[in-house]
């Protein structure tokens, strides 16, 4: 939904609609109360009944509604002003209708009181206020049908303010009962548009109402509210009043002073901008499915000021009632909009759409309709119409009647004439054979081979009989060639003619012809490419350009889209609305007017094209009666990221057209774009559409310099920003890509008919985006010329008809593309208009052909060849016609047609032959005279498949420029080449009368080419000749042997002359006395015809022929000949090959030119100072030879800026210029003059060639002064050392004592322990173990007090890359062979390096096999160690390993063969250190808890414990004084788990000091732990021990610790280690009275020790475990006092 205006979103609740009948109720209820008020009432009861809101607001006390447009309107004195408030009021009553404050209530006091005075039964104003009243409560309905109503509860009881109904849902549609029923829900988008309107008068009524309301508003007149007493009215009502009656006057007239007091206030907050307001549905139209045949409504309710205009669309395209009378029924009325379709049928199922527009914007709802299908119920519309008069199945198939239908055409249209703008019909009267009643034909219709479907434009016709086409308004594009097919189940006949439509009187004379075949490409949601053709009349003046016409479908008002003419054939059209329809036309221009519009192009619809396929396919489904709706959540603060995939489609002269991808990053709502451009090479980047951004992913940028060059780039935006801008695009040059045809060549008419003419011609060269060709036809010596065709045709051959029989024409073609037309070729030659067969002279037929053989043979078709006849019948050969028969057992069959049409080749492929069958053939030729006698019937040949690997014959082999002692020999290649391609010809010869094996190779080499000169023959021999191919499988078989050739020259015979003449024009020439009528002259290269004319002009003038080139070059080599048709093969050539081109070239320049040679031309150097010398040297001048300097067209003099030389000896001509500046930009020439002859020689330095040269020599000129002091030779480079680091090094030259150095990287100086000494001039800086962190700009300054210099080295990027790749190179070739390790985990092997940098990888293959890392294989780097840890080996892992360091380029590898001995070595000693290691692990061990000393008074209780492990459990004992100890009543000793180890004296003596030792023990070892314990006697020392006042003594040598969690795990796994805790010693409460013992030395150190580790890591138990706590809870209270 579109978002409220601000004074309205306080008021958003009211925006629900109320039940009609709870509305009605109220109405009627109200109605009975004021009867004396039905002036007033009546018209508000009547809006109101309608679901209009007007009334509602007619009562504010009695129904608490929040508007008065009524009372607005009650003036008796505002009769003109009313009519101009009723459009600002509406308008503004419909955006605030709901707002409790509604501006409608902002009146003047005059208009209060008077409304007043008419409520108080002033009948005057009553009808006055009546009339205002009604109208605008018409007004506001058109916008607020179905607007949100607030009623009031059914009691009579005052109340200062409205109860409100329940909310409900207006359901429109009876049929409907489901009160619940949910609308679907689109999300329409608002778009803001201008001069929506179809009428002027439209515009001036909206521009009216938004003054009138504006000025209202705006300067307060009316508004304005003072207490003035009523007045008096002449007529007074007499009717009487209830109490109940006046009570609710008196209360409804104050309250409504109050609101207007309220809204005047309000009123002065509000902008006048605001008061328009956006459509918006208040109603949304809902999809239904319903049964064929059946009528459905669609309703839709819409707010807006100016009020809306609705539009309803099909499938995104506008219904158009008068195209389908009683179809559609669309109603508008009091805001309620609806359309109604009658009878709906399958076709009517589609995605409808209202559009709701007015200035503010647009948005549009959509509805679906789902039209069903009973079962079993046919579809006419599936079949062909007419076809069927039968239900499908109960027929038979035509086939069931006769196997074939005889279709034959009576009375058949010819070639027809028009002219655009008529009507004009084509018919055909249709004969079928058998006549079966139950079966009819399908008539089709075609254009250009394009079936014609019926249309506005085209109407056809079936009478059973007869078939017609009507064009009912002619254009250009409906020329063609119409075809008429009559089709009968499987069998089908056609009939074609032309049909030509010329254009129609121009409305001023000479304009040209309208444009033709307008069509729309790549339409978007606001930019659309329209194309078309141009047309074939000018009207005598160049065409200047197009002007391109748009036009919303469903309005007949056209825009102009461009202001200038553009003459480019496509134009892109922007500014367009999305969702909306258009049509185009195009209208061409000179200078003499502005032709007649072209035929409107087919809608187009402005939208995504992803949009455009999705609504296709939307009802792809009808049969489910499911409509999917969704909607657009949208998502707010996401800023779009920039656009993908920019790139320029298209750039002409005018404008260039940008194409992009929308970003990935864009949220759910729309985005929009804008385009910058700059001038390439800055980053001056300028917004090109800085209003309005674009929707549509294309963009035409216009107003673009001509010949510059532009990037561009395009940003993304929407309501939470604008993004960052895409990737710029290559500069492009503006400028048309495409250029204007060529003129095309070779135009050769013929004769045809005796109305018409077929002309050819040959496609102009580099020809791109041909749209076809226009011809034109001249009557000889009439100067007019008539195009022959309107529309442009394909191909290279068109059929001029309706030409005079007996006239002579001639014709010229032209080439289209979208450019524009090319020049006219040249004329063609005359012909006679005449009938093809015949043509007024005596010709013979030819005589038959002769030497018939096959030269591919596959399953089903043979390839046959023959020889020309030997009698043409004195003209030209027009074809061939081939017939073929079966030969069974001997006895040959009938004979059948093997070609309808003629075919001009010695060559033809029969098909459909059966295979493994005997064939004969026979041949006849045929000239214009006719079809000659066929020849002899050929030899039987078998159609069977070839599988030979060597290649068959070659054919059509013959034999031209003969001569006395040589003559060429042509070919062309096999038809059927073998398995493989042919690689070459061997030419055989022998003499004619010599026996076959006497035959021998011309050539030892197999040819390329297909023609082969043949000398050394003896004059007056009879020679015949054969080729052979050859391909990798071998040598073919021969070619047919040639008629036998008598070496002579022949009387008369002329060569091939090459010429040059004065001006230098080479050309070739050819003479020939023995023409016929009919001959031509026909040019080949290399004996192939001559097509491209771009090279040669040929000129033919009676018996000679020249060829001329036009710019002879290295494409120009090659054999040139010459042949004369009609003669006994007069032919000549002549060969240019690189030396004889030279030669021509050489003396072509000679007369031209006769110039002072050079032997260099114009040259320029930089001098070692910066100077600039500009020199040539000519090979030889005399002493009065002269030489002139030209700058820029003016001649320059020696002087103090240049100094000139001329030296007449060596020929050497030389300026020098002391320094080059910017004003020396230009071109720079020296003319010589010795004698006649002169030449000159120029150097062009603009633009970055004379930069290039400037910046030369001022460096030159910087270097010179540089090296005055002390500077670098060489520059600041680097190496890798033999130890892999990095030295930068550079020379230096001119250095003193004093000259100082100092190194920095990224502009800190790198402080350097030792001076240089700059020792062979060479300074260098170590960098050892070189990583990345050493990347940066390294500089290197030298000074002293004649200046300094500088030189940086770059290592970043690439420069660093390179650098790493030689660091990883040389750290490569230092690692060591590799070796293997055993370990008690594995089998290691390993290398070192010099240093590890993470820049080299490494990789290790096993067995050529790339090893892959798990958690057994693992390779590391430790130091400079590379390794390959094997963990657990198996035999699998024998093999060779090979270790490959690539340093960025190249791979280094070294190589360790684990296997064998090796392999079982290493695993025996990997077993070892394993076991050793098992061992080591599980051997019985004490973990922890007994101290090293324990010292205790007498008497009281020792307690000593520890942790053992070891696996399998050890064995425990104690040992006293090196002695067995057991338990006994006063020493206890406990082994727990076979882990917990305690020992206990209850009461100690002085007997039980010593030292005790705990012995644990298992089969991997054994470990013995001693503590010393020293009780001490009672002698009256106080009670106090050293460093302790507490009654337990605590002494502990923790060992080890592990969390808790840890050891509840060895608890449950004794495999696992077990937790070792503190062993606490413990002793009795001691009396208070009682000394404590003195500690001995090493036993106050071990406490002191002990107390002072307890202080730091606060360890000491506060309490002694009691036996019941587990030990988890005795390491928890211990952890728990860790901090």
């Amino acid at each position: 939904m579109m978002s409220l205006p601000f004074y309205q979103r306080h008021h958003e609740h009211y925006d629900h609609a109320y039940r009609h009948k709870a509305l009605q109720s109220t109405v009627s209820q109200y109605q009975k109360e004021a009867k004396s008020k039905s002036a007033v009432y009546a018209q508000g009861s009547s809006a109101y009944a309608r679901g209009s809101t007007a009334y509602r607001h007619a009562s504010a006390a009695d129904f608490s509604l929040e508007s008065s447009a009524a009372y607005s309107h009650g003036s008796s004195a505002y009769d003109l002003d009313s009519a101009a408030y009723s459009y600002g009021s509406t308008a503004y009553d419909h955006s605030a209708a709901q707002s409790k404050r509604s501006a409608a209530y902002s009146l003047d006091s005059e208009s209060l009181s008077k409304s007043s005075a008419a409520y108080s039964h002033d009948s005057e104003s009553i009808n006055k206020l009546a009339a205002a009243y009604r109208l605008g409560s018409e007004a506001y309905s058109l916008g607020l049908k179905d607007s949100n109503l607030m009623i009031e509860d059914q009691s009579y009881k005052m109340s200062p303010k409205a109860k409100r109904a329940k909310q409900s849902l207006v359901s429109e549609d009876k049929e409907n009962k489901a009160t619940d029923y949910s609308m679907p829900i689109f999300t329409g988008r608002e778009v803001g548009i201008s001069g929506i309107t179809d009428t002027e008068e439209e515009r001036i009524k909206e521009g009216a109402a938004y003054v009138a309301k504006r000025n209202l508003f705006a300067t307060g007149e009316g508004v304005s509210v003072s207490k003035v007493a009523k007045s008096t009215s002449t007529e007074e009502h007499h009717e009487k009043k209830s109490r109940k009656v006046a009570i609710r006057e008196s209360a409804e007239r104050v309250a409504l002073k109050k609101k207007l007091e309220d809204t005047q206030a309000f009123h002065k907050k509000l902008n006048q901008d605001k008061l328009l307001h956006a459509p918006e549905f208040v109603i949304e139209p809902r999809s239904h499915t319903i049964w064929e045949k059946q009528n459905v409504k669609f309703h839709c309710s819409v707010a807006g000021w100016p009020a809306p205009r609705v539009t309803w669309y099909k499938n995104n395209v506008p219904i158009d009632v008068q195209t389908h009378p009683g179809k559609y029924i669309i109603k508008s009325r009091y805001g309620l909009h609806s359309l109604e379709i009658s009878t709906c049928d399958f076709d009517d199922t589609a995605q409808y759409r209202a559009s709701a527009m007015n200035v503010k914007g647009e948005i549009s709802a959509y509805a679906s309709l789902v039209v069903k299908r009973y079962k079993g119920e046919i579809d006419a519309s599936l079949l062909h119409a007419g076809t069927v008069s039968m239900p499908v199945g109960f027929g038979v198939t035509p086939h069931g009647y006769a196997s074939r239908f005889e279709i034959s055409f009576v009375d058949k249209f010819d070639v027809a004439f028009g002219r655009e703008g008529e009507t004009m019909s084509l018919g055909c009267t249709v004969v079928i054979s058998p006549d079966i009643k139950r079966f009819k034909p399908d008539i089709e219709w075609y254009r250009n081979g394009v079936l014609i479907t019926p249309s506005k434009w085209v109407q056809m016709h079936w009478s059973g009989e007869r078939a017609s086409l009507t064009l009912t308004h002619a254009n250009k594009e409906d020329e063609g060639l119409y075809t008429l097919r009559v089709v009968m189940g499987d069998y089908y006949e056609e009939y074609s003619n032309y049909v030509f439509v010329r254009d129609a009187d121009a409305e001023i004379p000479g304009a040209p012809g309208a444009p033709l075949d307008v069509q729309c490409l790549d339409a978007n949601k606001d930019y659309v490419i329209v194309s078309w053709k141009q047309p074939a009349v000018d009207g005598g003046n160049p065409i200047l350009g197009y002007f391109i016409d748009r036009c919303e479908v469903g309005t007949t008002h056209w825009t102009q889209c461009n202001e200038t003419p553009v003459k480019f054939a496509r134009f892109p059209v922007t500014g367009l609305i999305e969702g909306r329809s258009y049509i185009f036309r195009v209208r061409a221009v000179n200078k003499a007017g502005i032709s007649l519009p072209s035929r409107v192009s087919e809608p187009v619809a402005a939208l995504d094209p992803a949009d455009r396929a999705r609504l296709r396919s939307h009802p792809s489904a009808p049969w489910t009666g499911q409509i999917i709706v969704t909607e657009e959540e949208p998502a707010e603060g996401v800023v779009p990221g920039p656009p993908t995939d920019l790139q320029v489609i298209e750039a002409t002269k005018n404008y260039v057209v940008l194409s992009w991808k929308p970003p990935g990053q864009r949220g759910h709502e729309g985005i929009m774009y804008f385009v910058e451009k700059c001038v390439a090479g800055t980053e001056d980047w300028q917004r090109v559409n800085t209003e309005i951004p674009v929707k549509s992913p294309r963009f035409a940028v216009f107003d673009l310099a001509e010949g510059k060059s532009y990037c561009f780039r395009v940003r993304c935006c929407n309501s939470a920003g604008i993004g960052e801008p895409s990737e710029a695009t290559e500069a492009t040059v503006v400028d048309d890509k495409l250029d204007i045809p060529k003129a095309p060549g070779r135009i050769m008419p013929t004769r045809n008919t005796d109305t018409s003419v077929v002309v050819t011609w040959t496609e102009p060269p580099d020809a791109k985006e041909l749209v076809g060709y226009y011809i034109e036809s001249s009557v000889v010596g009439s100067g007019r010329w008539e195009p022959c065709n309107n529309n442009p045709v394909k191909g290279t051959r068109f059929i001029c008809h309706g030409l005079v029989t007996g006239e002579k024409y001639i014709f010229r073609v032209r080439a289209v593309n979208a450019a524009g037309l090319s020049e006219f070729s040249q004329d063609s030659e005359p012909i006679e208009v005449q009938a093809a067969i015949g043509g007024g002279l005596l010709h013979a037929a030819p005589s038959p052909p002769y030497d018939i053989v096959v030269l591919e043979s596959v399953r089903d078709s043979m390839v046959l060849g023959w020889k020309q006849p030997k009698a043409t019948g004195g003209t030209e050969i027009t074809g061939y016609y081939v017939n073929y028969r079966e030969v069974v057992d001997g006895v040959p069959g009938k004979w059948m047609e093997a070609n309808i049409k003629a075919i001009s080749e010695r060559a033809y492929r029969i098909q459909n032959l059966k295979e493994n069958m005997v064939y004969q053939f026979q041949v006849a030729a045929a000239n214009l005279a006719g079809v000659g006698t066929p020849s002899l019937p050929s030899q039987p040949f078998k159609c069977e498949e070839w599988t030979i690997a060597v290649p068959g014959p070659p054919h059509d082999v013959t034999c031209t420029e003969v001569r006395k002692d040589s003559l060429v020999l042509l070919w062309k290649k096999p038809v059927y080449t073998g398995r493989s391609p042919i690689a070459g010809y061997y030419v055989d010869m022998k003499e004619a009368k010599a026996k076959e094996e006497h035959w021998r190779s011309v050539n030892e080499k197999p040819l390329q080419k297909k023609f082969l000169k043949i000398g050394g023959l003896k004059e007056g021999m009879s020679y015949v000749f054969r080729v052979r191919a050859t391909n990798q499988a071998g040598v073919g078989k021969p070619s047919d042997v040639t008629e036998p050739v008598v070496a002579e020259t022949r009387p008369g015979t002329k060569e091939m002359v090459v010429d040059v003449d004065d001006n230098g024009v080479i050309s070739l020439n050819f003479e020939c006395d023995q023409m016929s009528p009919n001959s031509k002259f026909v040019w080949s290269k290399n004996y192939e015809p001559i097509e491209d004319d771009s090279r040669l002009n040929i000129d033919t003038k009676g018996g000679k022929s020249k060829a001329t080139f036009k710019d002879l070059g290295e494409d120009d080599l090659g054999v040139y000949s010459c042949a004369v048709t009609d003669t006994d093969g007069v032919s000549s050539s002549h060969t240019i090959d690189e030396e004889e081109m030279k030669r021509l070239l050489a003396l072509s320049h000679e007369r031209k030119f006769p110039t002072v040679p050079l032997v260099s031309e114009l040259a320029v150097e930089i001098l070692e100072k910066g100077e600039v010398r500009f020199w040539l040297q000519a090979e030889k001048l005399s002493g009065n030879a002269k030489a002139n300097f030209v700058f820029n067209d003016k001649e320059i003099f020696n002087g103090e800026k240049y100094k000139m030389k001329v030296d007449q000896k060596t020929g050497l001509v030389e300026m020098i210029m002391n320094k080059l500046e910017d004003k020396d930009e230009g071109t720079y020439t020296f003319q010589l003059q010795d004698g006649k002859a002169t030449n000159q020689s120029s150097l062009v330095l603009i633009g970055d060639v004379f930069k290039k040269l400037q910046d030369e020599a001022d460096f030159q000129r910087k270097e010179w002064q540089r090296k005055q002091g002390p500077h670098f030779v060489d520059k600041l480079g680097w190496e890798v050392t033999d130890d892999c680091n990095v030295m930068l090094k550079c020379k230096v030259a001119n250095i003193k004592k004093e000259t100082h150095i100092v190194w920095y990287k990224d502009d800190r100086e790198i402080m350097v322990d030792e001076e240089h000494d700059f020792k062979d001039g060479v300074c260098t800086l170590l960098i050892s173990e070189f990583s990345k962190k050493d990347a940066g700009t390294y500089e290197v300054i030298l000074k002293d007090d004649r200046g300094k210099d500088s030189s940086e080295l770059k290592l970043k990027d690439t420069a660093f890359a390179d650098l790493m790749n030689e660091v990883c190179r040389r750290i490569a070739l230092s690692a060591t062979d590799l070796k293997i390790q055993s370990t008690a985990e594995g089998i290691r092997l390993y290398s070192y390096v010099t240093y590890y940098v993470e820049d080299l990888r490494v990789g290790w293959v096993h067995n050529d096999t790339q090893i892959r890392f798990t958690d057994r294989v693992k390779t590391g780097v430790t130091g400079e160690q590379i390794w390959l840890q094997i963990n657990e080996p198996t035999p699998q892992d024998k093999g060779k390993y090979t270790m490959e360091l690539f340093d960025g380029k190249t791979g280094h590898k070294k190589t360790v063969d684990l296997s064998g001995q090796a392999f079982d070595e290493a695993f025996a000693e990997f077993q070892r250190l394993k076991q050793a290691a098992i061992a080591e692990k599980n051997r019985a061990r004490v973990l922890g808890g007994l101290p090293d000393v324990v010292t205790i008074q007498e008497g009281k209780a020792l307690n000593l414990s520890c942790t053992v492990w070891g696996d399998p459990t050890p064995e425990v004992s104690w040992l006293k004084n090196e002695k067995t100890f057991v338990s006994d009543a006063n020493c206890i000793l406990k082994y727990e788990s076979g882990k917990n180890v305690s020992f206990s004296i209850s009461t100690v003596s002085t007997l039980d000091s010593g030292k005790y030792s705990i012995v644990v023990k298992n089969k991997y070892g054994t470990e013995t732990s001693d503590v010393t314990v020293i009780v001490i006697s009672v002698s009256g020392q106080t009670d106090t021990v050293q460093g302790h006042d507490q009654k337990n003594i605590t002494v502990s040598k923790k060992k080890k610790t592990m969390t808790a969690s840890k050891r509840k795990e060895g608890e449950k796994k004794d495999s696992i280690k077990p937790h070792v805790e503190e062993i606490t010693a413990t002793e009795e409460t001691p009396d208070p009275n009682e000394i404590p013992p003195v500690e001995t030395e090493k036993d106050a150190k071990s406490n002191q020790r002990s107390a002072k580790k307890t202080d730091e890591k606060a360890a000491v138990a506060e309490m002694v475990p009691q036996p019941t706590e587990s030990l988890d809870r005795q390491g928890k209270k211990l952890l728990e006092k860790k901090p």
